[in-house]
């Protein structure tokens, strides 16, 4: 027990102490983080974002996240940069390069050669007294007291740091571009995020027949729809042709466990009166909420003017991915 317990103090003590780092790198946000932000929104390039061992996989996800919220940005390994890639930097590009001594000789080298392509060098680095803090145009600045790891080797506070100020960076930038979920759909069309944001209830309920019923049918015809078109569910309408019910897999048993007859009794006298329903033009997350929220399997699908049109079902969330 004296193992565990140690185990977890020094699990919550590593979070307190990225969190302090996180919080105090905050108020290192002035004017100048402001002056990077308009240079970025007002690029002709690209941004491209390098650094070496763990900065390198740093600079990767903060690339992948400028790319997906309308920033266009680059990877450049500054190993590679040094034999052949920096080919990729172009006079408009701006180049962050991440690093957290801002010493490394692989930095060093790359500097000077990135400051020649005429393009903007930004450090984002967690000492201001290193070569690449000095002779950057512009710094974003992630100096930590020191490492989560009781060596204060590993690293831990700083990539955390690094990565955090990566998203501060990508968040102004999207709110200042006023990207809003549909172009982040745009970016994100492919597994259950993407379709969240774009799938309507109108590009899954076609793939359904159509239930329906009136409300003078009797239930034995009713139990014939909902089996002949498999949904576990009918629509019931009255004679104009409104939904006033839906009647389920779910009635049926309740009338089995009530042993009520079925011989001469109609639809209506046993439907769920008031079902729930959704517009077609509503997205299909919406539904999955819907159904969630009222522990329901199906929702009855109507139109602009409230003409049943369809069913939605549970398991088309699934099949889609949503859930």
């Amino acid at each position: 027990m004296k193992l565990a317990k140690n185990i977890q103090t020094t699990a919550k003590n590593t979070l307190l102490k990225e969190a302090d780092a996180i919080r105090q790198i905050s108020e290192f946000i002035d004017d100048s983080f402001e002056v990077i932000v308009s240079l970025i929104l007002e690029l002709k390039g690209r941004v491209v974002i390098t650094g070496i061992g763990k900065s390198a996989i740093v600079a990767n996800k903060i690339v992948a996240t400028l790319n997906s919220t309308g920033t266009p940005s680059l990877f450049m390994h500054a190993a590679d940069a040094i034999h052949g890639d920096l080919g990729m930097v172009q006079p408009n590009d701006v180049v962050i390069c991440i690093s957290k001594s801002g010493n490394t000789p692989e930095i060093k080298v790359l500097i000077p050669l990135i400051k020649r392509t005429g393009a903007k060098l930004i450090a984002l680095v967690s000492n201001l007294d290193s070569d690449l803090a000095k002779q950057a145009d512009h710094v974003l600045n992630a100096t930590i007291d020191k490492e989560a790891d009781p060596n204060n080797l590993a690293p831990t506070t700083s990539t955390t740091v690094h990565m955090a100020l990566g998203d501060a960076l990508a968040v102004c930038l999207l709110e200042c571009r006023g990207f809003t979920s549909k172009d982040f759909a745009k970016y994100h069309p492919g597994g259950s995020l993407g379709k969240q944001l774009y799938l309507k209830v109108e590009d899954i309920y076609p793939k359904n027949e159509l239930p329906i019923v009136k409300q003078t049918d009797l239930v034995k015809e009713s139990i014939l729809e909902i089996s002949k078109k498999r949904l576990g569910a009918t629509a019931v309408v009255d004679n104009n042709g409104k939904l006033t019910g839906i009647f389920t897999d779910g009635d049926i048993r309740r009338m089995i466990e009530r042993d009520m007859s079925f011989e001469h009794r109609t639809v209506g006298e046993v439907m769920t009166k008031n079902p729930k329903t959704i517009e077609k033009g509503e997205f299909a997350i919406r539904a999955m909420n819907q159904m969630r929220e009222h522990s329901i399997n199906h929702l009855v699908v109507l139109d602009h003017a409230e003409n049943i049109v369809g069913f939605i079902h549970i398991q088309d969330l699934i099949n889609e991915g949503i859930i």
